[in-house]
């Protein structure tokens, strides 16, 4: 009975939830919030850092949340669907009203359409590459990818220049994470390893209990231990680095130092344990061990609704920006089965989880949260009941960070092909967030033969979602 009610408890639950909570110590504690004249413990972080950044002076910290949706959801099955279209391009789903007179998404994404007015829509977006690792490239960088080796940076990522511009809000927290492990596109190119993302390797969508490696020194190794250990490789460094003439050196001490503070900080172990989280936010998310999706999952995909909660966790702690891999949307077999009896249903939960969630905490403003894929889907449905690659349009999910919500930008063809007003690219995207962090995109950085690139090729932020 215990578990069906939990079924049951949907959103009022989740707000009852946070209510009771927030009125008691126990459920304080259980929450890994402080609370410190009215403040908690996100609040005071971050206030502690602005003043220190403008020397006393209140300033609002902005951060971005990358929900990435690798193999690209299609356009029809998503936030844009086409009932006016033949069968053959409209697909076998239908539609649904959202809270926004006028605009339609996926019947099966329910959640995200009572709170349309908290987000919005680019239903625009394109370029030209159809391949997955080269499509993340341009998403991720602004900039085509290196064909010889798609996987490989050949440009830094978003994540990467946030860290080489704004560096750190707290020494013992990372500025740049990507949950679970780096895809195509996130890395730091010829920035150098200290822009590289903290990894956290462990998934929280496993059923194990989430535990990230490498940030806690082991049980059998004192801190006093660790610090007479760090002060002797200081003394052999001190003298390598005489000797340095390029800078690696400098740039490994820098990274060494950084993975020292990670380890000694207790503030890094209280972000990323989810186990502090309340059940029943949990469980809003869309995943729990004991806890089943509302419909059957049977199309394989994972359930990483966990790791969009851990997202929240890391913003709200200090981190800048978080990278969650959600894949694998490359819907080419069966897609109409993979999309109703798994992916839409747990996106659902946790994206309208997420929104809610930041908005009730105070987050939403600061924080811009993008949905999207490295390209769209064809619009006409395959042979197998799928539809393939697609770069020729495609859409996102844009919201907090000024965002005024139930708002879409551009629109696609009543086929849902190309693009058919206010195009868009990844370039644009990228350039948004990059003017809600405050990043000087025209800040130019050498790679590794001395030859200088701005940190956009091209783009403008897109003024009408503000």
């Amino acid at each position: 009975m215990e578990i069906s009610r939990r079924k049951r408890i949907g959103c009022e639950g989740f707000h009852q939830a946070l209510r009771a909570d927030a009125l008691s110590r126990r459920g304080l504690l259980k929450a890994g919030v402080l609370s410190i004249a009215g403040l908690t413990l996100s609040q005071l972080l971050r206030s502690e850092a602005a003043r220190a950044a403008s020397g006393g002076s209140p300033k609002r910290v902005n951060s971005v949340i990358i929900l990435w949706m690798r193999g690209g959801p299609a356009q029809h099955e998503t936030w844009d669907p086409k009932p006016d279209a033949p069968e053959e391009y409209r697909g076998e789903f239908g539609h649904t009203k959202t809270k926004v007179p006028g605009i339609i998404i996926n019947e099966f994404l329910p959640l995200s359409a009572r709170i349309m007015d908290k987000w919005s829509i680019i239903r625009s977006l394109h370029h030209e590459d159809a391949g997955h690792s080269t499509g993340d490239q341009i998403c991720f960088t602004g900039y085509p990818a290196n064909q010889q080796s798609p996987d490989e940076n050949a440009y830094p990522s978003i994540g990467s220049i946030v860290s080489k511009q704004l560096g750190h809000l707290d020494s013992g927290l990372p500025p740049y994470v990507v949950i679970p492990r780096n895809v195509p596109g996130t890395d730091a190119a010829y920035l150098g390893q200290k822009y590289r993302p903290f990894e956290t390797l462990a998934d929280p969508a496993s059923a194990k209990k989430f535990v990230v490696p490498n940030i806690s020194p082991l049980d059998s190794i004192s801190v006093d231990r660790l610090d007479d250990r760090k002060a002797l490789l200081e003394g052999i460094d001190r003298l390598r680095r005489d000797a340095d003439r390029n800078g690696q050196l400098e740039a490994s001490d820098k990274y060494r130092q950084m993975a020292w503070d990670l380890i000694t900080s207790d503030r890094a172990r209280k972000a990323f344990d989810l186990e502090a989280e309340p059940r029943a936010v949990r469980e809003r998310y869309g995943f729990f061990p004991e806890f089943k999706a509302p419909t059957p999952d049977r199309c394989g995909c994972p359930a990483w609704s966990q790791r969009v909660l851990l997202a929240r966790r890391l913003i709200e702690a200090g981190v800048r920006l978080v990278t969650v891999d959600l894949r694998w949307w490359d819907t080419h077999v069966k897609g109409f089965e993979s999309l109703k009896d798994g992916f839409l249903t747990r996106w659902d939960h946790c994206y309208s989880a997420l929104i809610e969630d930041l908005d009730q905490r105070g987050l939403l403003e600061t924080t811009m949260v993008v949905a999207w894929g490295e390209f769209g889907r064809t619009p006409k449905v395959n042979q197998q009941a799928g539809r393939d690659h697609w770069p020729n349009v495609f859409s996102a999910a844009i919201a907090g960070g000024g965002v005024r919500g139930g708002r879409v930008v551009g629109a696609s063809d009543d086929k849902g092909a190309e693009p058919k007003d206010n195009p868009k690219t990844p370039q644009d995207v990228l350039a948004t967030m990059y003017h809600h962090l405050g990043i000087d995109v025209s800040a130019q950085y050498e790679d590794h033969s001395g030859r200088p690139h701005p940190v956009l090729p091209s783009g403008s932020s897109i003024s009408e979602l503000f």
